[in-house]
């Protein structure tokens, strides 16, 4: 019986949700209850620093309205600021709060509990090897987030 070549997706699928779960699982947890996994994603983006909310839309792949309305929520649920440039008055670059690094620094514990759950059934050299050959796929494109 030849193999489904749809199979290798699904389990990339399936491995990319078990680890936004496992995240989201442990922000829960962690008190970080009003944060969903494309809150998550726009903060990868902001967290790199110098971002707009037009920054915010190209990295995640979606209308600067989108983007617009998702960095709202950010601002109302205090995770982030607008900020002022002083070069330019209608650019407002955004900054993570207090609370907005608590949870991305959550966030960043609870990716390495699932790596680590995976390696406690792959072995380092199984991690090892699936990071190699995800980078190889050299996938840097807008991320989606579809969930």
């Amino acid at each position: 019986m030849a193999p489904n070549r749809g199979d290798v997706a699904m389990l990339v699928l399936a491995a990319a949700g078990d680890a936004v779960a496992g995240i989201q699982d442990e922000l829960q947890r962690s008190g970080f209850r009003d944060v969903r996994p494309a809150h998550g994603f726009a903060f990868v983006r902001i967290a790199r620093g110098d971002a707009t909310s037009l920054d915010v839309a190209e990295h995640l792949g979606v209308s600067k309205q989108a983007a617009g309305k998702l960095v709202d929520q950010l601002v109302d649920r205090g995770y982030v600021v607008r900020t002022h440039d002083p070069s330019d008055r209608r650019r407002r670059p955004l900054q993570l709060t207090q609370r907005g690094r608590a949870c991305t620094d959550g966030a960043e514990a609870a990716a390495q509990q699932v790596v680590n759950s995976w390696q406690d059934r792959l072995g380092a050299d199984g991690v090892a090897a699936l990071r190699m050959l995800l980078q190889q796929l050299d996938l840097s494109g807008p991320i989606r987030p579809a969930w």
